[in-house]
């Protein structure tokens, strides 16, 4: 028999035997989450061992998923290989008595998140509209070592290597250390990247990932001054490269292509990742690097009978006929 019910926090969800699709996907990283929000939303539906849970917030009358912009990608949580169709259907259903709209974001579409959630919503009565939403650059490793790897890159990032590399020395660390982290928001204060989300946060992520050993870190030294910083994670058969940041000055260095090299070098070579993920963003530089674009999609979830959707679901109707039109 099928429960619903509803909680104010992740804590609630321990002791169920959630199945680990990364690190966007625990609980360890939706408990960091939820400490910046009042009030968040953890929906869950159950039978028996099987569970399926939608850590939510509320955000101008709606719901929509609880994540971040640290986040690659926002799904669910599960127990068992894939979310359950039926328990997902019953958590659809049951939304529909706590809200009229249901947001989701970055949702993967290679492993059928995007897909099941849609079926689900759909199948309960929700009006479901989505649209890719942003782009994901990856490298299948696909067997080969870090020396072919970089033979395939294109030859101004080789010629970039070569004239520069000797400019900065990189040291690299799987723990986390303190002061490398003072090193890193000094150098992210003056580069010419926004200003920081969340530091606490992701100072208490890099600090978990580094307690399970999927933590990897890399300085550039110029003079012995820090210069350029990058922080990424290993996990299971993947590296994610989540920070990257280098001095405004240090531009004719080239520094964060020679931290970028000597971190890919590592992660292929010594830890024998088979996928290196480059997260959301279609930045130029990072086609350099990767080899494969995936999409992320945006979910929105409405219900017919809310007025305040008619006008959501028109031009969302409108935009599917140009569509198909101009495909046609």
């Amino acid at each position: 028999m099928t429960a619903i019910s509803y909680h104010d926090t992740v804590n609630d969800l321990q002791g169920l035997d959630w199945a680990d699709a990364g690190p966007f996907s625990r609980l360890q990283w939706f408990a960091l989450l939820e400490n910046g929000e009042t009030a968040p939303v953890i929906a869950l539906a159950r039978n028996g061992a099987s569970a399926v849970a939608l850590p939510l917030r509320r955000a101008e009358g709606q719901l929509e998923m609880l994540t971040n912009w640290y986040a690659f990608t926002c799904q669910p949580l599960h127990t068992g290989d894939a979310p359950d169709a039926a328990l997902m259907q019953a958590l659809a259903a049951d939304l529909a008595t706590r809200a009229g709209r249901v947001s989701f974001h970055k949702l993967p579409g290679e492993d059928g998140v995007h897909s099941n959630i849609m079926n689900a919503f759909h199948n309960a009565g929700w009006y479901v509209d989505a649209h890719p939403s942003d782009t994901n650059h990856i490298l299948p490793v696909a067997g080969r070592s870090y020396a072919q790897f970089l033979a395939d890159r294109p030859g101004r990032l080789r010629t970039t290597l070569k004239r520069k590399a000797k400019k900065v020395q990189t040291t690299l660390a799987t723990r986390f250390d303190a002061s490398d982290w003072a090193a890193y928001e000094d150098i992210y204060a003056n580069s010419w990247k926004p200003e920081e989300g969340d530091p606490a946060m992701l100072r208490s992520f890099a600090e978990s990932e580094s307690r399970a050993g999927r933590f990897r870190f890399a300085i550039a030294h110029h003079h012995e001054e820090p210069v350029a910083a990058q922080f990424w994670t290993v996990d299971g058969s993947t590296a994610f490269i989540h920070k990257l940041a280098h001095r405004r000055d240090a531009d004719r260095l080239s520094p964060g292509t020679t931290l970028t090299a000597a971190l890919f070098e590592h992660v292929i070579d010594t830890d024998c990742v088979e996928l290196v993920d480059f997260g959301t963003g279609d930045d130029p530089y990072k086609r350099d690097w990767m080899e494969d674009v995936r999409m992320r999609w945006q979910v929105t979830c409405l219900r017919r009978e809310k007025p305040r959707n008619w006008s959501v679901i028109a031009k969302a109707r409108l935009r599917k006929l140009v569509s198909a039109r101009n495909d046609g």
